[in-house]
Parts: C-alpha cells; structure tokens; sequence
C-alpha cells in the first residue's frame, strides 16, 4: 500500500467518480428490475417531517432527479415517546408489511433513517438531512442523491433484505474491478472500515473472528465474534477488537487524512451501514407486533447488533451510559431484543480501502465544503455549484462554497463560508466560516464571521410570513437547562444569554421559551422575529446578532417572536421549494 496521496487515494477517488457517473446515467430513467433498489425508505420523526419528506420526494421525481420505477416511502415514525432509530427501523417493516404483504420477502429495500432535527446543523432542520444540499451535481445532488450513488452496485450482489443506514453519514470505498460487496447471507451483514480506536469510541467496533488471517487486501469477508457498541480503549483491548499488523494504513478520520505509519499502529473496525436478511427482519416484525407500543429509544446499531454473534452477552442491555433519556422499560425491552437474535450470525465486509464521513455539524459541514478536504477531492466538490456569481476567494487552503445561489459581483463572501439557496446583493459582506441558507440580502449588511443565518417560510393563522433563525455556528442548541435561574449557563454567539437577553430588551419569564419548560435551550428560545417579508425576516434577525456581536441595544419586545422549535411546527416547505425553484430557474436561464 503506499501513502497519502498516492496509489490509494487515487483508487478511492476513481471508485467514487465511477459510481457517480452510473447514478447520473439513471436519473430520471426507469430502472430495469434487479438493477437498482426495488424500495427506498426514508423515516420521519412526525407528521410535519412526513410531510415535507413526501413534497420534496413528489418535486425530484417531478423534474427527474431520480431514477424511475423505484417504490419511494417515507414512513413516521408513531406520536409519543421518542423510539430511537431502532424503534423507526421497527415500524418500517411493520409499514413494509402493511403496503406489500409477503410481496416485500422478495424485495431489495434501502432504509434511510432520517429522523431527527438536525439541532447540530440547523439549515437541514426544516427540510430533513436526507435533503442536505451538497456541491456537487447537475442537477445539484442532496444527501439522499448521494447515498443512492455510493450503495449503487449493492442491489445487484444482495439477497431480498434490508440495507439500514443514516442521513448524515458518506461512505467511501474501493474495490478490486472484478470484486462485489455480496449481501447474501444468512443474518446480518454489516460493512467494516479501519479506523483510529479514538474514532472507535464514538462508533460500533467488531470483534473478528480472524484477525490473524486478514491479508489487508481491499475487500475481505469475515464473521464477528462479538459487536461493541462504543466502548472504551480499554475495553477493546479487553475484548481484542484491537488489530496491529505490521505497516498498515491508519485512518484517522477525526482529523479526516490517511498516514502511512512505519511502526505497528493500532487500529479497529468500525461499523457503518448493514444489511439484514427477510428471516431476521421477520423475527423483529413479530417481536414489534408482540409488544403493542414501544416507548423506549432503542438503537440499531446498539441493541441489534449488540446481541449477535457468538460472543454476544446479556450485560450491554443493563449498561444505560450512552443513553439521552432512561425510560423504565429500556433494559427489559433490551433483554428481549438479546434473547430475540442471540445465536443470529454478524457477517463482516472488510473494506481495507475505505473511508466514513460524517457531516451533521456545522463545523464538519464547513470544514467538508470549504477546505481541501479528502472528501472534497474523492467526491469532486465544487466551489461554485449550479450559481450565478464571478469568482470565490481563497486563502490558507480554504475557499467559500456557494450552491445553487445568485451573488451579485460586489458582493464579498470570505473564504471558509458557505451560502445555499440564497440571493445576496451588491452591499453584502460575510465574514469567514458562516453559514447561509434560503436567505435575500439585498440591502447593506456585515455577516459577522462564524455567524449562521437560516430563514424559513411559515403559515401561521393562514397566513405567509417569514422567520430567521441566527446565532453563531459554534452555538450548542441541544444544551438545555432545567430553570430560569441556569439559564446564564446558556451561550449565544459566545455570549452568556442572560446578557443577550439584556441587548434586546427582552424579560425572562417562562413564556420566553416554547415547549417543556424543564427544558430550556437555545433551541426552544422564543427569540427570533416573525416578519412578512424574507427579505425584512432576514435583516431583522441580522440586526439582532450584530446587536450581541458589538454590544450595542436592539429591543425585540415589538415583534412576535418564535423558537426555532415552533419555526418547524409552522414551516411552509412549498413556499420553500418555490423559493428555490425560482432561483434554479434563474440561473437556468443565464446558462443558455
């Protein structure tokens, strides 16, 4: 194997390119039967994202960015407790079952789970993460265009099953031009990738059954002794999920680059996607249908595969450290998952030549986009994707990225930001490492730099208006407190929110936040402006983040203001698909 750079990187990224060719081959194409996915299914967290999920897959197909004659679901996930991606994985077969009957044993199906709110990367929150924007593509590729391209050869090497994956995560690899990646197994089947055991304590880790018969060639098929589900250094030594061949590759995708390392490193095998036949999908379908109503988080990848292969023990389902809420059924439900799979057989594709990336943060997105980054490389990434504008800059190995937007040639972005779906005028400064989504600036502004602007369309009492949500692109929106009084725990823009709160003439009162109100966070702050105009939405919130940035008073108290929480309950996604339909038809126009 040689280093960064070389023979390697090259095979990955010709890999990448050739499947990105044969998906843009089939868009808006019928797919002959076997060639593509029979079903592709994507999970919703409510109705509202149900919704929008539905509009925006109805417009793809409308206007062909898809290949054709593939059965597109979006399944919802059941009002009450929150059922973690392994509850959604639940009732996607129950909702298979219900639509095709037996018809889905012999289907190839692609579960998508895109269930959350995107909290760590806000522009994705009112239109899904399966519909993240990337640039890239003609035309322009979102998440779910992607993840149809990179899995594109699996339905042709895979038995009837499911294949389950998550929105916000790229997988990259290369093979040998005669090899497959089979899914034809018994059990499970789930692809493995060489990682750093830091990158380990954040992912699934395998234990193979034959670490000492690995050759270290591209592709390798193997069996898992046990499934870790993000363990400790020390407990992957305990259970030898370490592997330490001699002068290998280690990737270390924290830092996302490849070092060849001379000495012995160690490294372990992280997991990513997995597949799992018709006879197990079966034996959860009935387990799900037996217990009526789930109302505990139930991951899948920590509570399936944890109970597979023959090293499988029943301590993990009493082990609640990973865990966001404990309900009281957690462990029970847990055990019976273990008992349900345990002796179920955990196959492994080695993918020696891989890579796993992940971008549901503001910080990975900018650092993917706006950098020299490998992924920017291995997929083509583009600066300017699909937009009417002159030039970017750059500087210190970043350049700003623009998707799908019209930049007026006065208009200054700074190298290190992004702007999608958006129209700035000629008086516009954005300062470095921003975020920009479904803005219009047209009058003079100064985006300070790390500062985020995402606007949303909403009905509200019937009516069209406009709302902005702006902070800084290092703002934690899941942080919550449980009172008032801890609210000064909370930061906006790097400033304690108490302070903010000051700037804009605002009172702390419960009323002040929408929702639980043993719950309080930035995300369920009712602090940003409703306006009817996007235009005046947009500056309004500007003027409210410059307010914080210079320490100079901006009173909110004559506006309705909303949370970013009630944002998303009154979104219009039409009115936001026609906003980015005008601007596509635009820079169509000054194509011709």
């Amino acid at each position: 194997m040689a280093a960064a750079g070389g023979p390697v990187g090259v095979s990955l990224r010709e890999a990448t390119q050739r499947k990105l060719r044969r998906f843009s081959e089939l868009r808006g194409k019928p797919v002959v039967a076997g060639e593509f996915w029979d079903i592709v299914a994507i999970t919703a967290a409510d109705e509202k994202q149900e919704l929008a999920y539905r509009q925006q897959l109805s417009e793809k197909l409308k206007r062909k960015e898809l290949p054709l004659g593939v059965q597109y679901h979006v399944f919802v996930d059941p009002a009450g407790a929150k059922i973690g991606n392994g509850g959604s994985t639940l009732c996607a077969l129950q909702c298979l079952e219900k639509l095709y009957g037996d018809k889905w044993n012999s289907s190839t199906i692609l579960l998508i789970h895109s269930g959350g709110y995107s909290q760590r990367l806000p522009n994705a929150s009112a239109l899904g993460k399966i519909f993240t924007t990337l640039p890239l593509g003609n035309p322009i590729y979102q998440m779910l265009e992607l993840k149809l391209a990179m899995y594109i050869d699996f339905p042709l090497h895979m038995k009837p099953g499911i294949l389950v994956t998550c929105a916000d995560d790229i997988e990259l690899y290369s093979i040998g031009e005669s090899e497959h990646i089979r899914f034809d197994k018994p059990g499970f089947t789930a692809l493995a990738h060489p990682s750093s055991l830091t990158v380990g304590t954040t992912h699934g880790v395998f234990v193979l059954d034959s670490f000492n018969c690995l050759t270290y060639r591209d592709l390798e098929y193997t069996s898992c002794h046990r499934f870790l589900h993000k363990p400790s250094i020390e407990k992957m030594h305990q259970f030898n999920a370490v592997c330490k061949p001699g002068n290998f590759f280690q990737h270390d995708f924290a830092r996302d680059d490849t070092t060849y390392i001379q000495l012995d490193p160690e490294y372990v095998y992280t997991d990513s996607v997995f597949y799992m036949d018709h006879k197990s999908a079966k034996k959860l379908l009935a387990f799900y249908e037996n217990i009526g109503t789930l109302n505990c988080e139930i991951d899948a990848y920590g509570d399936f595969l944890q109970a597979l292969g023959p090293g499988a023990t029943i301590e993990y389902t009493r082990n609640t450290s990973n865990v966001t809420k404990q309900e009281s059924e957690l462990v029970h439900v847990r055990q019976k998952i273990f008992h349900l799979l345990k002796g179920t057989s955990l196959n492994v594709v080695v993918l020696n030549n891989s890579k796993f990336y992940h971008i549901g943060t503001t910080e990975e997105y900018l650092f993917h986009f706006t950098s020299y980054s490998s992924l920017k490389s291995e997929l083509g990434l583009q600066s300017i994707a699909f937009s009417i504008l002159s030039d970017v800059p750059e500087c210190s190995g970043k350049t700003s990225c623009i998707i799908q937007s019209i930049i007026d040639s006065r208009c200054s972005v700074a190298p290190g930001s992004v702007v999608e779906y958006s129209r700035l005028g000629p008086d516009v400064f954005v300062g470095e490492n921003c975020i920009i989504s479904n803005s219009y600036i047209i009058t003079k502004a100064v985006l300070p730099a790390y500062s985020f602007l995402s606007s949303l369309s909403l009905k509200i009492n019937g009516n069209l208006e406009y709302s902005t949500m702006a902070f800084g692109v290092q703002d934690n929106l899941k942080k919550n407190v449980q009172t008032l009084l801890d609210i000064k725990l909370l930061q906006f823009f790097g400033v304690c929110f108490l302070s903010c709160l000051d700037t804009w003439n605002l009172k702390i009162t419960e009323e002040l936040f929408s929702g639980n109100k043993t719950c309080l966070s930035l995300w369920t702050a009712r602090i940003f402006p409703v306006c009817s105009s996007l235009s005046e939405s947009v500056a309004t919130s500007l003027k409210m983040l410059n307010a914080v940035k210079n320490n100079s008073p901006f009173s909110l108290d004559s506006y309705t203001l909303i949370s970013i929480e009630e944002m998303l309950a009154y979104k219009d996604v039409e009115d936001m698909i026609a906003y980015r339909e005008k601007i596509f038809l635009e820079i169509s126009l000054n194509e011709k």
